[in-house]
């Protein structure tokens, strides 16, 4: 059985799409990637997962139970680190952890014996008594991802785990997370805009855009997929006639125009650059720089969307997909309320 299971969901707010028809599966002890930039529709995604959020449409369920009939089981059976901080700090770290155990209805015994556990898993033993105001960002962010596995539940949900952290403290957590997936068992689903952090953590990822994935593989496939390494060509004026004579180059993967010029793909980019520079040249285009960029998932974005993710991000401050991550705001406020009001009961 999967560990997640969404079949054609869908997500709307008024006339906007946040999630638009997606279908996936995540494996039993998977660490499951979603990239994309802000305002793809990930948090959305996640929200309808954890069920703070309904589906306009479709289906999902979560470790076996549907997150629409079963939310109670669900809720059961996740843990979540929001992409907002969530702790007390005003309190211990104990102290934090503790609360959280009595919300899930957690007895003396084993709160005591969970909580000693989590902060030997998060390497936090030494600062249990310290208040967490006191606590650097990176400590913080490990107790919140060690409190979210502390009722030992299947699936954990990272949203945008390491936002706002230096990159010293970003490569400790990716340590953490990945220590917490291999020791625990736990399925991991984690949402980023950085590249760097689904190569290295996930096992798959899927490639968010605007409420849609567009292709959902391991990073290495996903490489493999585009077939060479992207020249970038700087050029001056129409490259018209440049693109018609890439139709005829055997040796050209796939190209696409950009704002600066065009990008080509073929098979030793170095190698090919003289060919290039000479073609654009024969076409009457003057090329001012050339960039040579190996595959990574940057470039596997760019190849699906026809974007980068920074020019994705600069153009939703208006769009849809901004809308569909902010827009969902005061129903998400009221959803985190009835579910704690949930778990107090429980």
């Amino acid at each position: 059985m999967a560990a997640i299971q969404v079949d054609d969901l869908t997500k709307t707010f008024g006339d906007t799409t946040a999630v638009d028809g997606l279908s996936f599966s995540v494996e039993d002890g998977e660490l499951f990637g979603l990239l994309g930039p802000n305002g793809a529709g990930k948090s959305t995604l996640i929200n309808v997962l954890v069920t703070l959020l309904r589906p306009t449409s479709g289906s999902a369920s979560v470790d076996g139970h549907d997150v629409v009939s079963e939310t109670g089981a669900v809720r059961n059976s996740i843990g979540i680190v929001f992409q907002e901080p969530a702790l007390d700090e005003e309190l211990t770290g104990a102290e934090n952890l503790h609360f959280h155990a009595r919300l899930y209805g957690m007895d003396r015994a084993d709160r005591e014996r969970r909580v000693d556990e989590i902060f030997d898993l998060v390497g936090l033993s030494e600062e249990r008594d310290d208040r967490v105001g006191t606590y650097s960002g990176g400590m913080k962010r490990r107790l919140e991802i060690g409190r979210g596995l502390l009722h030992e539940p299947s699936v954990l949900f990272l949203d945008e785990p390491t936002v706002g952290l230096d990159a010293r403290t970003r490569r400790d957590t990716w340590e953490y997370i990945q220590r917490m997936n291999e020791e625990a068992g736990v399925s991991i689903v984690l949402t980023t805009h950085y590249i760097e952090e689904a190569e290295q953590l996930c096992d798959r990822v899927a490639v968010v855009d605007d409420g849609d994935i567009a292709a959902v593989d391991t990073p290495d496939a996903l490489k493999e997929s585009l077939g060479g390494d992207v020249v970038s060509l700087d050029a001056d004026g129409s490259t018209a006639d440049f693109r018609r004579r890439l139709d005829d180059c055997e040796w050209v993967s796939e190209y696409a125009s950009s704002d600066a010029g065009i990008r080509v793909t073929v098979e030793r980019g170095d190698a090919r650059v003289a060919d290039l520079v000479r073609l654009a040249d024969d076409a009457g285009v003057a090329i001012r720089s050339v960039d040579i960029h190996r595959p990574n998932l940057e470039t596997v974005f760019l190849s699906l969307t026809g974007a980068t993710m920074a020019e994705r991000e600069s153009g939703t401050s208006e769009g849809s997909g901004t809308a569909s991550d902010s827009g969902a705001g005061d129903e998400r406020v009221g959803e985190r309320a009835h579910l704690a009001a949930t778990e107090d009961e429980a």
